[in-house]
């Protein structure tokens, strides 16, 4: 019993001890950035609140480790990322099966998307010891596709809390605007259990794919696994879905403004 407790599993090769020390380390950054003020603080928690306002850059984070979410050093880490200049809000992603941690994030700035993913991110996955994955998307060319399918990034309140999300991502190189958004979104709309979407279109790279909000597992599988395949397929291209578990990390998010808690 005393071993189940020191180790989340087989899989992941990570113990308690070092979840904890992780948290240590965020926990001191937290401090640092207090201390030593920058444009975070108490002004940016007061954007977080109105989310919508000023999101320009989407930045979505996967690290390569197995840990149930209620073992991860999450507020730990929520003191830290606040402290981020230009961030705006965070909704947490734990991966359905495989206890990945990650994120979908709101930032001021593509600027300050970018200094997020190649200076603080970098060093919190580094504390796992774990690889990691991040992207930066530009949100001011999805804005009027996202608000289209009542995307809470974009001010549409919420009216259900989601049970599971979707991240895709087709790997083509077609610019926004050329991407036929007013075709799809009537097809969307009409996927079973699809609360919103935010589309994202990849910065330099052009990718096309979105963050969708489902109300259940169930609902977010059936359109991962067996719809949105023939989407890809129809466009000739490779492409990338993961499954999340939103009812593990409600409370998470709620603490880093995530939009589709507000």
């Amino acid at each position: 019993m005393q071993k189940e407790k020191e180790e989340f599993s087989v899989n992941s090769g990570l113990t308690r001890r070092k979840i904890l020390s992780v948290g240590a380390k965020v926990a001191a950054t937290a401090m640092t950035a207090t201390i030593m003020p920058s444009t975070g603080g108490m002004a940016q928690e007061n954007q977080a609140k109105e989310p919508h306002m000023k999101t320009k850059a989407f930045v979505y984070t996967e690290v390569q480790i197995s840990v149930p979410f209620d073992q991860a050093p999450w507020r730990k880490i929520n003191q830290a990322i606040k402290q981020q200049p230009g961030f705006i809000s965070k909704t947490w992603l734990a991966g359905l099966n495989n206890n990945s941690l990650g994120g979908i994030y709101a930032f001021d700035s593509i600027e300050n998307a970018k200094k997020f993913v190649t200076g603080y991110f970098p060093t919190e996955a580094g504390g796992f010891g774990a690889a990691h994955n991040t992207r930066i998307f530009d949100a001011t060319l999805v804005e009027e596709a996202s608000r289209d399918m009542g995307s809470p990034h974009f001010g549409i309140a919420p009216y259900k809390k989601p049970g599971a999300f979707v991240y895709t991502e087709v790997q083509v190189n077609l610019p926004f605007e050329q991407a036929p958004w007013q075709d799809r979104n009537p097809i969307l709309k009409n996927q079973p259990g699809l609360l919103a979407k935010t589309w994202l279109t990849g910065l330099h790279t052009n990718t096309i794919g979105g963050i969708d909000a489902f109300d259940t597992v169930e609902n977010a599988k059936q359109f991962a696994i067996n719809t949105f395949p023939k989407t890809a397929e129809k466009m000739n291209a490779a492409f990338y879905t993961r499954i999340f578990d939103a009812s593990l990390t409600e409370e998470a998010s709620k603490d880093m403004y995530s939009p589709f808690y507000l």
